[in-house]
């Protein structure tokens, strides 16, 4: 099982932005658009829909929005036409980029991020050119609520779970891309408090950032690409030394 992973460390800041200019509710609204259209209304026959309602509750959205945006997306009310799109591409100081993107015109926000990624120091990739890289899994983050990193990993190896990156204020736990749900439900009949859950791209590889220059750098990267209104996540190999990520944000 993985120990403490680099995932904490620069975790806070994009929640702290994504808060801030509200971005969260947007993405949330679009999955939620997105996963209607695709298998229906229906929360309970339909996974997808399920997970995105569910994180919705949790970044307390109201009712009324969540309602809405399934309804844009059986077509009860009007509503924008979104399609999903995922991209590759390079980072500064040589790390690997999937950005996964849900727009209403691709070829606008395909231009509008090489031109963003260029002015960034990184640039996009051919397809596969860096999704060998990655694996799409599942991702449950859980309050460890004082369970010491053997008492969670007992409840992991009973939940069916692959992995689990251990911190005493909250660890995450990986599975399957198929078995998100089933995790899930595993750990809220077992009364442990979820506080997100989704599919990722997770590295298997990464590239080590240890001078404050470099983290600078990429910070300046991550911070960037993820202002555009089109992009839902950015998963990246960036493994940022702690005390260079510490010194980095002061500067």
């Amino acid at each position: 099982m993985s120990g403490h992973s680099k995932w904490a460390n620069i975790k806070h800041k994009k929640a702290a932005k994504d808060a801030k200019r509200g971005k969260t509710f947007t993405r949330i609204a679009k999955e939620l658009t997105i996963a209607a259209r695709e298998s229906g209304g229906e929360v309970d026959a339909n996974p997808r829909l399920r997970l995105a309602v569910q994180n919705a509750k949790a970044v307390n959205m109201p009712n009324e929005n969540i309602k809405r945006a399934i309804q844009k997306g059986t077509g009860e009310i009007e509503g924008v036409h979104y399609e999903e799109v995922t991209y590759e591409g390079f980072g500064p100081c040589g790390g690997a980029i999937m950005l996964e993107v849900i727009t209403d015109n691709r070829n606008r926000t395909l231009s509008e991020i090489r031109v963003l990624m260029n002015k960034l120091g990184a640039n996009l990739g051919e397809a596969n050119s860096v999704a060998w890289n990655f694996s799409h899994k599942g991702v449950i983050t859980v309050k460890s609520a004082g369970r010491s990193e053997d008492d969670l990993l007992e409840l992991v190896l009973e939940s069916g779970a692959d992995d689990m990156e251990y911190d005493k204020e909250e660890s995450r736990i990986i599975c399957a891309y198929d078995a998100l749900n089933t995790c899930s439900k595993f750990f809220e009949g077992k009364k442990v408090e979820i506080t997100d859950r989704k599919l990722e791209y997770l590295p298997k590889t990464s590239v080590n950032i240890k001078s404050v220059a470099d983290a600078k750098k990429v910070l300046k990267f991550l911070d960037g690409i993820e202002e555009h209104e089109d992009i839902q996540n950015v998963f990246s190999n960036y493994d940022i030394d702690d005390a260079a990520l510490e010194q980095a944000e002061k500067e």
